[in-house]
């Protein structure tokens, strides 16, 4: 077997050309990943940062929709495939076109490869990403959790599913057209959660229980 050039190859190369091995490319992708951000930065006019905040809500999203908080964006920011998008100041046309503009070629940039799905850089990612913080991985990636004191919520936009765990017990909910961006507030007396949404305000009892 010869290279370009006509030369024979090394016996080791031929191998792995003949077994089909290709050469790594994570090392190319991570150095090219910078440069797809950043251009897309320049393009719509926000911090590289920004870029990158919104690089990874899309990737919790699936590539399909994103749930972040910018100073670029007017504060929180949501944006889906559909068509569907926020900003923080939400009469401010500008912004809300600087959002759409970055997270479409983000999302097409995920498509087409130019940027990884999933990074992992350390053991605790994987574990996020594989879904060993016992959140139900058949959910998908969530968009928003936390906790407060023995209570903690997780929000799974892809199946529609607010999960909330309290001293153990786990209630499972269908959020509907609720994307679900934070808590709003608790309510010490009964331990009621409100979240936030871009329909507003909601509460649990506002949501069918189905699990």
């Amino acid at each position: 077997m010869r290279d370009g050039h006509g030369n024979r190859l090394p016996p080791e190369q031929e191998a792995e050309i003949r077994e089909g091995v290709r050469p790594d490319t994570d090392a190319l992708d991570m150095a090219s990943m910078p440069a797809v951000v950043t251009k897309i930065a320049q393009e719509h006019g926000v911090a590289v940062d920004a870029v990158e905040a919104a690089l990874a809500a899309l990737r919790r999203g699936s590539g399909s929709m994103a749930q972040f908080s910018h100073p670029d964006f007017g504060g929180m920011a949501q944006w889906s495939a559909g068509g569907m998008s926020m900003v923080g100041d939400m009469f401010n046309a500008a912004t809300k076109a600087k959002l759409d503009g970055v997270l479409q070629d983000l999302a097409d940039a995920l498509r087409r490869g130019d940027l990884p799905m999933e990074v992992l850089t350390t053991a605790e990612g994987a574990d996020k990403l594989t879904g060993t913080d016992d959140w139900p991985v058949e959910f998908g990636p969530s968009a928003a959790a936390g906790s407060q004191n023995d209570m903690r919520y997780a929000f799974f936009p892809s199946a529609r599913r607010l999960v909330i765990e309290d001293r153990g017990k786990r209630t499972i909910y269908d959020t509907g057209e609720h994307m679900i961006t934070g808590v709003s507030q608790q309510q010490s007396s009964d331990r009621t959660l409100a979240f936030r949404s871009q329909l507003g305000a909601v509460t649990i009892a506002d949501l069918q229980v189905v699990a």
